[in-house]
C-alpha cells in the first residue's frame, strides 16, 4: 500500500538515503530541510516518474513557528502523514565537558531534542485523529552508551531514546507505532564534517574500518516501516561488523571493500 512519508533532514546522509529507499518502492514523500535549492535538486534527482509525489518544505526544525507553518501548509492541502521519520540531527564539536562550546551545545539540543519534539507534537495529533500512523526516530548508539568527549551529543540522543519510549506509551492506545533505529558509525553522511567544522583531516575517521552506510540504515528504517499493522519493531541497534560497541572498533583496515 502506498504511504505518505515525511522525512526531516532529508538533504543528506541517512535522510537522503531513506528518501531514495522509499521513493524507489513507490511511496510518496515530503522532504524537509533548511536548504530549498538542495531539496529541489534532490526532488529532480529522485526522478521516479509520475507515480510518486515528492513535495518539499524548507524550514529549520529548531524554529517552532516555522514547524507550525509547514504543518499548517500540509493540512491546507489535505495531506495526511502515514509515517513521520524524525531524522534531523547532528553532532557539533568534540570537546571535554570543561572545554565545550555553549553554541555547540545549544545547536545540538535545539535540533536533536526540540526539533524532534516540535514535529512529533504537530504530526501526532493528526495520527491520533485517524487512529493510525508510525513515528520513527533516528537515534544513535550514543543514546545507549557514552564515550569520551561525546557528553552533550550523547545526552541529546539519550533523550531521544527516552522520548521514543515515552511517546510509545502515550500513543499505543491509538494504534500508532513508535520506533527508533540506533546506529553506530555511519559513512556517506555529513556527520563527521559537521562535528569537526569541515576539517577534512579530523573528519577522515572511516579510512581504517568499514562502518555502516547511510543506505544500510535506510533499508533498516524501511524494514521497520513495512511490517504488518500488528507488528511494531520498537528499536534496532546496528553496527558495522568491525564495531563492537560505541568505544571498541577494529581499525585494522577496511576489510569489506
Amino acid at each position: 500500500m502506498k504511504k505518505k512519508i515525511l522525512i526531516t533532514g532529508a538533504t543528506s546522509g541517512i535522510g537522503l538515503a531513506t528518501a531514495r529507499c522509499f521513493a524507489q518502492r513507490g511511496h510518496d514523500l515530503i522532504l524537509t530541510g533548511r536548504r530549498t535549492e538542495k531539496l529541489e535538486a534532490i526532488r529532480q534527482q529522485l526522478d521516479v516518474g509520475e507515480s510518486v509525489d515528492i513535495g518539499i518544505l524548507a524550514f529549520d526544525v529548531r524554529d517552532p513557528e516555522a514547524c507550525q507553518e509547514a504543518v499548517a501548509l500540509l493540512q491546507e492541502k489535505n495531506f495526511h502523514i502515514d509515517i513521520l521519520i524524525n531524522n534531523a540531527g547532528l553532532a557539533k564539536g568534540y570537546d571535554a565537558i570543561h572545554e565545550g562550546k555553549w553554541e555547540d551545545w545549544n545547536q545540538m539540543i535545539d535540533t536533536n531534542i526540540k526539533g524532534l519534539l516540535y514535529m512529533t507534537r504537530l504530526i501526532s495529533p493528526l495520527m491520533v485523529e485517524r487512529k493510525a500512523g508510525h513515528i520513527i526516530n533516528v537515534c544513535s548508539i550514543a543514546g545507549k552508551e557514552v564515550y569520551p568527549k561525546g557528553n552533550v551529543y550523547c545526552a541529546t540522543k539519550h533523550a531521544v531514546d527516552a522520548l521514543t519510549k515515552a511517546t510509545r506509551l502515550d500513543l499505543h492506545e491509538f494504534g500508532i507505532k513508535v520506533s527508533q533505529v540506533s546506529p553506530g558509525h555511519v559513512e556517506e553522511t555529513e556527520f563527521a564534517a559537521v562535528r569537526f567544522d569541515g576539517d577534512q583531516e579530523k573528519s577522515a575517521i572511516y579510512g581504517d574500518f568499514n562502518p555502516l552506510t547511510a543506505r544500510d540504515v535506510a533499508e533498516t528504517i524501511y524494514f521497520m516501516a513495512s511490517q504488518p499493522a500488528h507488528v511494531n519493531i520498537q528499536d534496532i541497534v546496528m553496527f558495522g561488523t568491525q564495531q563492537a560497541n560505541g568505544n571498541y572498533i577494529n581499525r585494522s583496515g577496511r576489510l569489506y571493500d
